[in-house]
């Protein structure tokens, strides 16, 4: 039984990741589409787009290439907000974008700074990496020593980016619904870690979830 239910595991793990693969390197398209196709935007507009695109195709080769897991969270709830949390927010660069200088510029700044923070961070990850909440190991180096969900924070970090180029209501919604989402995958990943490693326990009490001294 246990040979069937890890094989079942590891067909959706990879449909996940070819899925995701997919979906990301399609969205870097669409950009890269955008700029070969209104080369005249200004600078700051055409800065913004290149470091998109080279970000999804970033998410892209990191999603087909994460290794599998030992124990993953059960039940639907926890796929659907890892699968919303991590496809639904990049599609905001489908929406329209703005041409200003000062919106393009704070979103290359946030793009940069959330894709340099995500790189840092799975390097000390390595093999822990994963989109649904599964568990590995407890890493406690790099960012980990201080907070518990440093890839999260560079996650949203860029989201915001993405956001800075699209700016509308409909944009700021979702970037809220967002939030509320990744909250929701913070729980089911501590739970999991619990459950199934000893020592996230006394991690977890001696350190910041996101953000040091607030939450």
């Amino acid at each position: 039984m246990s040979t069937v239910v890890l094989s079942k595991t590891s067909s959706y793990d990879r449909t996940m990741q070819l899925f995701g693969g997919m979906w990301f390197m399609l969205l870097a398209l669409g950009v890269a589409f955008k700029i070969g196709s209104s080369p005249d935007d200004p600078w700051p507009s055409l800065l913004s787009s290149v470091c998109l695109a080279v970000f999804y195709v970033l998410l892209a080769l990191l999603t087909i290439t994460r290794p599998p897991a030992k124990a993953q969270a059960e039940g639907l709830r926890p796929r659907i907000a890892a699968f919303v949390g991590t496809y639904m927010p990049w599609s905001i660069a489908l929406f329209g974008k703005t041409d200003q200088a000062l919106p393009n510029l704070a979103s290359t700044a946030c793009v940069l700074i959330g894709m340099i923070m995500m790189l840092v961070t799975i390097r000390h990850l390595g093999r822990s990496f994963s989109l649904v909440p599964q568990a590995r190991n407890v890493v406690q180096t790099g960012p980990y020593r201080w907070i518990k969900h440093p890839l999260y924070l560079a996650e949203e970090i860029a989201v915001l980016g993405v956001v800075l180029k699209n700016p509308s209501l409909l944009t700021a919604i979702l970037l809220v619904l967002h939030i509320g989402v990744q909250i929701c995958r913070i729980h089911y990943e501590e739970d999991l870690l619990r459950r199934n490693c000893p020592e996230y326990s006394s991690y977890e009490a001696s350190r910041w979830r996101v953000i040091p001294y607030v939450w």
